[in-house]
Parts: structure tokens; C-alpha cells; sequence
């Protein structure tokens, strides 16, 4: 059982670094039961935890604690994939956008594998650039606001790191800061938002209060990327 004040603990870290050394079913179906102890029950404690402070900034967010809505799928869709391992070695937890299409996300996210913990903001859209929701949505934000993106900068930038997407050729580009410019939302295909934490993160106390403090500070970019009706 997790430690009092802990949710995810070292064991969940030391799951996934045991699946990336036996990516096979075999191990995986030896291994069931801890999967279900050691990542499984403690992202849904995590759920439970962060569920209420999530519920503050947007009272819509979906904690019914589903795959494929608050956890991503440990099982890999190889049929297109490059990466033929029948599982994926990281889990996600994610508060998503309740009026999010088929064509696109935007989630709150927390991120644990093997190398490390991630959360923060991300937003990505498919289809076409000019007739994402993406750009669609946050352009006219971009056009009659041109200085908010410019004060998050600011606000957040020594703190979380800031990459963004476009598709060159038929492929997803990598573009590092902040997209600011009316141009670059043209094209935006993505965009994430986030801090990096070491695997020990998980086992201070304090990790559920730095991720709560963190879904605060994103928020407004979550709000600016997914409501039609956003103001500053």
C-alpha cells in the first residue's frame, strides 16, 4: 500500500522499467497482478486526489477514471506503428477538454515512465492546419489579444518548458518556445506546455500539492486554447 500523502510510489517507476527491459506479452500476462498494484490502483488514487482541485478550474471535467478518457492504454496499436513492443512503457493521466472533437485534445496531464515525470498543458489537433479547431479557436484570441501569449511567456517561461508542432512535408515538426505569432498558429499543430520532474518526484509527499499548483498555473492556457468564448 502507498505511504500516507502518496499516491504514485517508486514501485510504479520500477514497473516500467522492468516492461521496457520484457516488452512481451509473456512477461506482461506473468506480471498482471502488479500491474494492477503498482500502476493500475495508484493512478486512480492519483485521479482521486487531483479530481477535486481540477473540478475548481473547470467544473465539466470528466474524473469517471475511464481509459482512453482520464488514463491513456498501456497496450500499443502496432498495426501503423514503427515500434512493434505490445506495450507502451509510460502512463498518462489526463483531465481533457469536455468539448473536444474527434479532431483534436487539449488536457491537463500528468506523465510517469521509467526515465521520468512529466505534467502540464497540451493541446493537438488533426487534419488540416487552417481548419483546425486549434487555429480556428485561438486565432482570433492571437488577433485581438497579441500581448496576453507575450505576459505568459513571462509569467511562466523560467518555470515550464514550451515546444510546439507544425507538419513539414507530410511531417510533424518540433519548433521549441512559445508560439506567439498570428503566423505560427496558422500552422500550429500542437503545443505543449510542461515541467519535467526525476522518477523520485513521485515519492515526496508534496507531489500531488506541486502538480495541483501546476494544473493553477497551466489552466489559463488550457481555457485560452479550448473555449470559443475566452477572454483575457
Amino acid at each position: 500500500m502507498p505511504a500516507r500523502g502518496m499516491t504514485i510510489t517508486p514501485a510504479t517507476v520500477r514497473f516500467f522499467r522492468d516492461l521496457s527491459r520484457h516488452n512481451r506479452k509473456e512477461w506482461m500476462d506473468a506480471n498482471r497482478e502488479r500491474y494492477r498494484s503498482d500502476v493500475v490502483q495508484p493512478f486512480r488514487a492519483l485521479l482521486a486526489e487531483l479530481a477535486p482541485a481540477a473540478l475548481k478550474l473547470h467544473p465539466g471535467f470528466d474524473i469517471s477514471g475511464r481509459t482512453g478518457v482520464n488514463f491513456s492504454r498501456i497496450n500499443r496499436d502496432t498495426r501503423f506503428a514503427n515500434d512493434k513492443t505490445p506495450y507502451r512503457t509510460q502512463m498518462y493521466l489526463t483531465f481533457p477538454d469536455p468539448a473536444a472533437a474527434d479532431e483534436g485534445t487539449t488536457q491537463l496531464y500528468v506523465g510517469i515512465s521509467a526515465e521520468a515525470v512529466t505534467a502540464g498543458f497540451r493541446a493537438y489537433s488533426m487534419g488540416s492546419a487552417k481548419k483546425s479547431r486549434l487555429a480556428q479557436v485561438v486565432q482570433p484570441h492571437v488577433a485581438s489579444h497579441p500581448e496576453w501569449l507575450m505576459k505568459q511567456k513571462k509569467r511562466l517561461g523560467r518555470r515550464y518548458e514550451s515546444y510546439w508542432y507544425s507538419t513539414e512535408k507530410g511531417e510533424w515538426t518540433k519548433h521549441a518556445g512559445w508560439p506567439v505569432e498570428a503566423a505560427e498558429w496558422m500552422k500550429l499543430k500542437g503545443w505543449v506546455v510542461r515541467r519535467k520532474f526525476p522518477p523520485s518526484a513521485v515519492a515526496r509527499p508534496a507531489f500531488v500539492a506541486d502538480i495541483t499548483r501546476l494544473f493553477r498555473d497551466l489552466y489559463p492556457l488550457f481555457a485560452f486554447v479550448s473555449s470559443a468564448q475566452w477572454k483575457s
